[in-house]
């Protein structure tokens, strides 16, 4: 059995994919990396898989499926893994050698009986133009180099929630949950994150700056003007997790507590990128948004709408909306998220 596989999706990524293969390669025998070509039609995506798979049998894996969006293709490498765990890498991405190598060790030293359900690492903003890299950590909120449980997890910050990027997760447990991600669907990654966490009993945090998350290219889905004109997406993507926290069971409270966090999140670029846009027809959105999370759950609504950014989004008026979008700009400044 492999020890990890990385799941690499890419449509239209011939441009900068064997970057993210080549940074993967560096684990050699102890992964297979499974490239799944989503229906692309404007280059040689399929041709580049296929050249890794033939060069390094036994390790790449070239998937060809019909076009189905980043949530389909995840959902076909999850399909394909048989490694003790699994990593999204996305084609425009790529991992450190150093600290993919740290990893590598970390997984080998777990015993086979007693393994995380979730590994976290840190990751990097590759912000192409920017002089100083962004890293996000965790370990003034998680015990570093440990097997622990969410009783022990401390307090995270505003930019701290898990990402696909900080997460690798143990195969059989994502599968065993059932996550399946909705097709041509974009920001399905926050689902990815979201939906596992009730499964996740035990976790182990490696201090160590791992993946690389590039952000510059002007077609990329967290460019604000594609956000926002995407926006019916992130609203969809916001109610499935709206309604598979108000259906799932959360056994442990400090588990539901980080869960209720990241739906404040959700809720939060929502509003904002809804204002942002400056539109009647948005601003009517984001109110719709917020009576649809009252009404499936008044008491979440109660403890989001009570919050800091909860009562920022929701300033009233055109000088509040206003006031929320400044606010939100200089968060952004200082706090540097993206």
């Amino acid at each position: 059995m492999k020890l990890l596989s990385f799941a690499i999706p890419c449509y239209n990524s011939a441009a900068y994919m064997s970057h993210a293969i080549e940074s993967c390669l560096v684990g050699g025998d102890d992964v297979e990396i499974i490239v799944v070509d989503d229906g692309s039609t404007k280059d040689n995506t399929l041709e580049i898989a296929k050249e890794y798979e033939a060069k390094y049998p036994g390790i790449v894996k070239a998937v060809h499926q019909e076009n189905g969006g980043h949530g389909q293709a995840v959902n076909t490498g999850l399909a394909n893994a048989t490694g003790l765990f699994f990593k999204v890498v996305d084609s425009d991405d790529w991992v450190d050698e150093k600290s993919y190598k740290k990893i590598l060790k970390s997984l080998k030293d777990f015993k086979v009986d007693d393994l995380p359900d979730a590994v976290l690492a840190n990751y990097v903003y590759e912000k192409d133009g920017a002089r100083h890299k962004k890293v996000v950590h965790y370990e003034n909120a998680l015990p570093v180099e440990k097997m622990f449980t969410w009783d022990e997890i401390g307090h995270f910050r505003m930019d701290q929630y898990i990402l696909m990027h900080s997460v690798i997760y143990r195969t059989q447990m994502l599968k065993e949950c059932g996550i399946k991600l909705p097709e041509h669907t974009f920001y399905v990654d926050n689902i990815y994150v979201f939906e596992p966490l009730p499964t996740v009993k035990k976790l182990y945090y490696i201090n160590t700056n791992f993946y690389r998350y590039f952000i510059g290219r002007e077609d990329q889905s967290v460019n604000e003007k594609i956000m926002i004109g995407r926006i019916d997406q992130q609203i969809f993507v916001t109610k499935h997790m709206i309604d598979y926290f108000k259906n799932a069971e959360i056994d442990n409270k400090k588990c539901r507590s980080y869960m209720i966090k990241y739906l404040r999140i959700m809720m939060e670029v929502s509003s904002i990128l809804l204002i942002v846009s400056g539109t009647k027809d948005n601003f009517e959105k984001k109110q719709e948004l917020w009576k649809y999370l009252k009404e499936a759950d008044p008491k979440v609504y109660g403890i989001i709408r009570r919050s800091t950014m909860g009562i920022v989004a929701n300033l009233p008026g055109r000088v509040g909306r206003r006031m929320s979008v400044d606010l939100y700009h200089l968060a952004n400044k200082v706090v540097g998220f993206n």
